[in-house]
């Protein structure tokens, strides 16, 4: 119970700050490459899509599961593992190539994917996400560690530019959509 409080009374002071490690070292947000610390859309998040001047064209969209919306007028147009700067461009391409002239696009995520704990916690699972999220959060969603659970070696899997990628983060670190957080078992 005092360890639980430590913890809880540090993160308070900490703040959101996130702390990445990989290979079990511990390091920095500014030690990763940025497309690790950007947001990708992906499979299950619902967008809006606002094309200035075009309320036809605008609209509320769900990225299927390959990561495409099926836009008014330009058909499917796959925005999964892109950023939405990178989204709105490639939308603004198309809809310049023969159909509006000086598109302007802007989107909005309406609802993110969910993200996913497992191992060592009391309930493991599937659980909506919340912007600002930290791994602590997201283990209190999940009613905690068990007795069992090796809480320094927390391993994340996330969709990076296509590829998943597995690292190790601290407690305070921020969790993302679609992220799967791995509790393993401690050994003694």
């Amino acid at each position: 119970m005092r360890k639980t409080i430590a913890i809880l009374a540090a993160v308070f002071l900490l703040g959101n700050s996130a702390v990445f490690a990989q290979g079990g070292n511990t390091s920095g947000d500014a030690d990763l490459p940025a497309e690790v610390l950007r947001y990708q859309l992906g499979s299950g998040d619902q967008v809006r899509v606002v094309v200035y001047g075009e309320e036809d064209l605008s609209g509320e969209f769900e990225l299927d599961g390959t990561g495409i919306v099926a836009m008014p007028l330009i058909g499917p147009v796959n925005i999964g593992g892109k950023d939405l700067t990178d989204a709105e461009s490639l939308i603004s391409e198309k809809l310049a190539d023969g159909f509006l002239v000086n598109p302007r696009v802007s989107i909005e995520i309406l609802n993110y994917r969910p993200f996913y704990i497992l191992g060592e916690v009391n309930e493991p699972g599937s659980y909506p996400y919340v912007s600002g999220m930290t791994v602590l959060n997201a283990i209190a969603l999940a009613s905690g560690f068990t007795y069992r659970a090796s809480e320094s070696k927390i391993e994340v899997t996330r969709k990076i530019n296509g590829e998943e990628k597995k690292f190790r983060i601290d407690i305070t670190a921020a969790v993302l959509p679609g992220d799967i957080l791995r509790i393993p078992e401690r050994f003694f």
